[in-house]
């Protein structure tokens, strides 16, 4: 018998927030990031943002030495605001990389029991779509969009995850170094599939836990067509791809995670 995974004990926690005109939400959610775990570095990833929200952030860093900024010279994608800031965590040596929203639409009172998940798990999902999940304030073909997504997902890439395309999560750093992340070449809203989709390929355990996801009250949302047409055309594409590794799997008996990453 295999013998249950030994999970390390966290110590460095950081939480990444990219940012691109939320000079109104930063300082709000950081202050409440700061009192639901005050243990917990914050590192904003701002893309340059023509409102001034990067130097909304380097004044709050100013007065916490718990806060850090790391200023991008352009708005590249959430992907890549996530991957630079990945980078840097990794390099400075933080256990647990926590991924979220600066709008408020994730509740930072929720984070102790994504992070408390960690003591059994590789990667914990913040869930919209499990027993015990909710949204606030959406329109029922956002809640329509987000479900049929999510569901599409589980029917091309066969991933037992309720919620896939969610921003909330909490990442241990041995998980991350696992992937390629270099190979990641998602930029867009579909960089959370992707990132999960290759945790599950890569065997490592994954929880979800419930959350109640609040649609933000200040400020516009980033979400857009293009964003929905880009995340379709590449789950599509992933899902045809593995599809077709399963075929292949069966008439040549090689191993399917072994066709996937190579």
């Amino acid at each position: 018998m295999t013998p249950p995974p030994v999970w390390p004990p966290i110590d460095k926690i950081v939480v990444l927030i990219p940012t691109y005109n939320e000079r109104e939400n930063i300082a709000l959610i950081v202050s409440r990031l700061r009192a639901a775990v005050p243990a917990a570095d914050v590192l904003v990833l701002d893309d340059n943002s023509p409102d001034g929200t990067g130097a909304v952030a380097d004044r709050l860093a100013v007065g916490d030495a718990q806060v850090k900024v790391l200023h991008r010279t352009s708005k590249d994608g959430l992907g890549a605001a996530y991957l630079a800031g990945f980078d840097l965590a990794l390099e400075r040596g933080y256990d647990v990389l926590v991924e979220m929203d600066a709008d408020g639409s994730h509740q930072p009172e929720q984070l102790p029991s994504l992070l408390a998940a960690l003591g059994d798990a590789d990667v914990v999902l913040g869930s919209r779509w499990v027993p015990g999940g909710s949204v606030v304030n959406w329109p029922i073909h956002r809640k329509a969009l987000s479900r049929g997504g999510n569901l599409y997902v589980r029917a091309l890439l066969g991933m037992p995850i309720g919620d896939a395309t969610g921003g909330f999560r909490a990442y241990r750093a041995s998980a991350l170094r696992t992937l390629d992340l270099q190979d990641v070449a998602s930029l867009g809203y579909c960089f959370q599939v992707d990132l999960v989709w290759r945790v599950v390929l890569a065997g490592l355990t994954v929880v979800e836990v419930p959350i109640t996801f609040v649609e933000r009250t200040i400020g516009d949302s980033k979400m857009s067509q293009d964003i929905v047409k880009e995340s379709l055309r590449k789950i599509t594409m992933w899902g045809a791809r593995y599809r077709l590794g399963q075929v292949r799997s069966l008439l040549h008996r090689e191993p399917l995670w072994h066709q996937l990453r190579n």
